[in-house]
This record gives C-alpha cells, sequence and structure tokens, in this order.
C-alpha cells in the first residue's frame, strides 16, 4: 500500500481554504497511487487554535467542513484528518477516518500537553479508547502527536496486544534550536520498536503567530530505523510503498544548524505578514547588525519589492554606520529613505526644557527621546502606507531592558527577538558566506546604540559572550544565582544579569510577537509575574 504524508502548511481559523487544501492534497495523493493519505494534527482548525476551541460555533464550523469532506476526498482511499470535534458536549483534539464517502474510525488525543508552548488541557478532553481500523490486510493505529512520544505512557499502552502493523501520527510539533530532530527521532524510533510497528509520523509546516513548524515528516520501520524523511520548513508530500524495492524512501538531508535558524526565521515571518494579509513591511535600518540581520531576512523572505527601509540619523550617527545602511539598502536594491531626527530632537528637547530645566545635563531620558522620535516616525510610515513594521530588537537585548519601550520596541513583528546577540553575529557571517549582503563593516564594528557620543553597548552590558551564555540557563534552564555562580560564572555580572532580566519584565510584556527559536522563548514559553518582589 502507498501512503502519503500530506505536509502542510494551514492557517489557524481558516476553515475552509484549510478544508480546500487537504481535499487538493488528497487529490494530488490519490493521483500518484497513495491510497493511505495523512495530514497532521488539527488541519482544520490550523495550530495552535487557542481559545477559537472554547467557541461552540468555532468547532461546529469545522464539523460542516468535515461533512464537506465525507463528498469531496477520493472515497477509495483511507484519508486520516486532524481537526476539533464535540461529542455528547465534551471537545476533543481528533483523528478522523474517512473512506468510502464516510468516516470510518475516530480517535481522541489522550495525551493532553500543557507544558511550554501548549496548553491543551484547558481545551480539550483526552480521550481514553485507542483506535485500530484494517486497511489491505495490514493493522494500522492513530495517534496524535504527544500520544506517542512517551513510549511508556498510557496511549502507547493502550495499543499493547493489539498486534498492529502500522501506527500513524498526526502531530503538530513547533520548531525549537538545538536537537529537536535528534530528538524526535530518538523518542519515535523507540516507540516503534516498541509497538514492533512501522511508524508514520506526519508534522504540519508553516508559521503561526510566534510559532514555527518544521516539517520534517519521517517514516521509521519496526526495528526503529528511519526509511524517510520529508523537507523541512517546506509544504511536502512524502510518499512510502512498502511494496516497491526502494520503497519509495526519501531521505532529505538535516539542514545544517545556521541554515536551519534563518530558515525558521524567513518561515515565520513569511508567514505572519502572508496570513495577517500586509503587502508590504518596512525597517528601520541603522548600519548597525541587527538590522541589517532582519533587512536581509525580510528581502530573503518576502522578496525586495515587499520591503522598504528608512534611516534616521541623529547628531550621534556616524558616518560608518550612515553609509553602511545607505550601501546595504543598495546592495539589496530596495526602496530607502532617509528622515533626520535632529531638529525634531531639538523642538523636543526645547519644549521640554520649560519643564525640566535649560541647565539639565542630556541623560537617559535624552537618549530615550531619540528613539522614541523614530518609533513615531515609523509608525506614521505604517499608518500612511500600510507597512508592517518590524522591530530589530535581539533576544540579549530584551532580556536585559536595553531598549526602549515605545521607541525600538514600537512596530507589529519582532523578527529576532528570539535570537541571542551572539548568535545574531553568525546568522550574519554566514547569510554572507551565501552573498555579501551586509556589508562587512556592519558585522565588524562594536555594536552601538548611537544614542550619545562614543556610545558603546559594553557601556551598559557585560561582554556579549558572557552575558548569552549566563542568560541562556538563567533565562532557558531556569538556573539560580546559585548554580550559576556554581558553574563559573562571575558572581557580580551574574547578579547584574539576574537584576536586569527581572527588572524588565514589563517591557517585554509589551512587545510585539517574534518567531520562536529557542528552547524558551519569552513569548510563548516564560510566564512571570510582572508586579513581583521575589529575589533570588
Amino acid at each position: 500500500m502507498k501512503t502519503a504524508l500530506v505536509q502542510m502548511n494551514p492557517t489557524v481559523g481558516a476553515l475552509k481554504s484549510n478544508a480546500d487544501l487537504v481535499v487538493s492534497k488528497a487529490r494530488q495523493a490519490f493521483a500518484e497511487g497513495a491510497r493511505l493519505i495523512v495530514f497532521p494534527e488539527l488541519a482544520i482548525a490550523g495550530y495552535p487554535p487557542e481559545d477559537l476551541i472554547l467557541k461552540d460555533h468555532f468547532c461546529g464550523d469545522c464539523e460542516k467542513e468535515l461533512e464537506r469532506l465525507k463528498r469531496e476526498l477520493p472515497p477509495e482511499a483511507t484519508v486520516v484528518v486532524g481537526s476539533p470535534i464535540v461529542r455528547n458536549r465534551k471537545k476533543f483534539n481528533a483523528a478522523l477516518v474517512f473512506q468510502d464517502g464516510r468516516i470510518v474510525g475516530e480517535y481522541h488525543k489522550m495525551l493532553l500537553p500543557n507544558y511550554g508552548v501548549f496548553d491543551e488541557k484547558r481545551l480539550f478532553e483526552a480521550g481514553t479508547e485507542p483506535l485500530v481500523f484494517e486497511r489491505e490486510g495490514q493493522r494500522i493505529a492513530v495517534q496524535v502527536c504527544e500520544d506517542s512520544w512517551d513510549p511508556d505512557g498510557a496511549a502507547v499502552a493502550a495499543l499493547a496486544g493489539k498486534e498492529i502493523d502500522l501506527l500513524i501520527n498526526l502531530s503538530a510539533s513547533p520548531y525549537h534550536r538545538g536537537k529537536l530532530l535528534n530528538d524526535r527521532i530518538h523518542v519515535l524510533a523507540k516507540t516503534a520498536r516498541k509497538l514492533d510497528a512501522n511508524l508514520f509520523y506526519c508534522n504540519m509546516v508553516g508559521g503561526q503567530d510566534e510559532l514555527v513548524f518544521d516539517g520534517a515528516s519521517m517514516v521509521f520501520a519496526s526495528d526503529g530505523s528511519r526509511l524517510a524523511r520529508a523537507k523541512q520548513f517546506e509544504e511536502d508530500i512524502l510518499y512510502h510503498d512498502s511494496q516497491t524495492k526502494d520503497r519509495g524512501s526519501r531521505k532529505e538531508a538535516p539542514l545544517p544548524d545556521l541554515e536551519e535558524v534563518y530558515e525558521a526565521l524567513k518561515l515565520g515571518l513569511k508567514d505572519y505578514v502572508d496570513k495577517i494579509g500586509f503587502q508590504r513591511v518596512v525597517v528601520a535600518l541603522s548600519g548597525g547588525i541587527d538590522s541589517a540581520l532582519v533587512l536581509a531576512i525580510a528581502v530573503d523572505a518576502l522578496g525586495k519589492e515587499r520591503v522598504a527601509s528608512v534611516t534616521m540619523p541623529s547628531q550621534y550617527s556616524s558616518s560608518g554606520t550612515l553609509g553602511d545602511a545607505h550601501e546595504m539598502a543598495q546592495i539589496l536594491g530596495i526602496e530607502f529613505h532617509e528622515i533626520p531626527i535632529k531638529g525634531l530632537y531639538d523642538g523636543f528637547a526645547g519644549e521640554l526644557a520649560t519643564v525640566w530645566g535649560a541647565d539639565k545635563q542630556p541623560g537617559l531620558a535624552e537618549e530615550n527621546l531619540q528613539a522614541r522620535i523614530r518609533g513615531n516616525l515609523i509608525m506614521a510610515l505604517s499608518n500612511e502606507y500600510g507597512w508592517l513594521v518590524l522591530t530589530t530588537g535581539n533576544k540579549s537585548e530584551m532580556a536585559m531592558g536595553y531598549c526602549t519601550i515605545y521607541g525600538d520596541m514600537a512596530g507589529g513583528f519582532a523578527v529576532i527577538k528570539d535570537v541571542p546577540k551572539t548568535l545574531v553575529f553568525d546568522l550574519c557571517r554566514w547569510r554572507n558566506e551565501q552573498a555579501v549582503v551586509i556589508p562587512p563593516s556592519i558585522i565588524e564594528r562594536p555594536p552601538s546604540a548611537e544614542l550619545r557620543p562614543d556610545q558603546k553597548d559594553s557601556d551598559s552590558l557585560p561582554p556579549y559572550e558572557i552575558l548569552d551564555p549566563i542568560l541562556a540557563d538563567y533565562v532557558e534552564n531556569d538556573m539560580g544565582i546559585d548554580g550559576l555562580v556554581a558553574k563559573g560564572y562571575d558572581e557580580a555580572i551574574v547578579r547584574r544579569v539576574v537584576h536586569a532580566v527581572e527588572l524588565s519584565e514589563y517591557k517585554r510584556r509589551q512587545s510585539p510577537p517574534g518567531v520562536k527559536i529557542t528552547p524558551k522563548s519569552f513569548d510563548r514559553d516564560r510566564r512571570m509575574p510582572i508586579v513581583n518582589r521575589y529575589r533570588n
């Protein structure tokens, strides 16, 4: 039997177009000879649907699309589709098995994840029964995502003694950097061995708000060996035929680390822009490394025709950064504007002098004033032309509060919000290895906000090569001060970092969403109170 794992890119809430995509992909796979066709978890609703599930009319509209699938899917094929359903006034994360114009099987997800980015226990009831059906002499079981991730868990245990030949897993497993792909391979291979069954894993692909789903659907033999793998970060159909000599297997090579991260950022940005409906984006191009990376990602993801940029030099902007901004815009061939802010700054400062006195020495308020003038200007362009503003702050800055609320934080999408500063440098170097689009001087120049004379980031922050590992252990690994110091970090720097992270929670809560690429992002994973008197 030829099987197709359809790695599709749905949009949350676009029920009709998601169902249309299921029908068209199922017909395509059927025309290629597939008789068992599998789609990802919650393919009809999109993932994660969040509190849309609490709306009865939303779940009812999902079921209307399931009724349509009965009529429009190839009746000769067995098609497995993920969708929310309501049974006896209870809502389930379900997999539906279609054949002969009807639903011949129904499975309710048993293990509901409630950690990290997942919040399913407040939305769904847990299923209690396994599903096994037969097709062409094979006994086939169905599970949904988390069910197969615990080889010793209740969902796998429920299949013990069922003598299945094949386990199908419908998944919506989001990406993060690290050993994620290897972790998936390890645990799914273990589940295949535990059940002594082939395992077909069909994962979603695409960006949804902060999350990126990377696809990489896979086929495992009963001994746990991996027979095939689909593409990462692209819609794909992975075919597998157990009867042919090579079984139709295709093993896509895993992407190298930096390319994988870059592709995740591209996909997250592109889908956010396209699914919301923006035609163009705008980047404040300072001549610094963060805005350079954001601009490169935007052009690579959307094309130069959909990207505009503006540089807003002040009296503290160097000729080097201003020249680099011009050069990068020229290299990329994008729309570019220059709006100096010194006159505006002088006007603001003059008016404020009536309150704070003409003899006041410039300080943090004046630095932030420049950033907020720039925020006003770029949001005015957004208002006038309907451009989505891409902010340029990185994770290191967001963690430490080294950013200006209502200034450089003003915008609609924070592309590199979850990218540490050291990784920003690595990604820029990697991008230039493909083709030089970032002037090398941008990468070589010491980072500076350029809000006062001769300013450097190192004046306010520890060196990034010291800061970023501390932030990773504190934010992502939840280590305390004692543990960080025991690991070898300088205690004074650790205390300074921890204090800054906790003090800046209110800023982060007001920042735009951004692509999640680390195991714990500020947007989805880390939920800290703003009013918080606890100090480690």
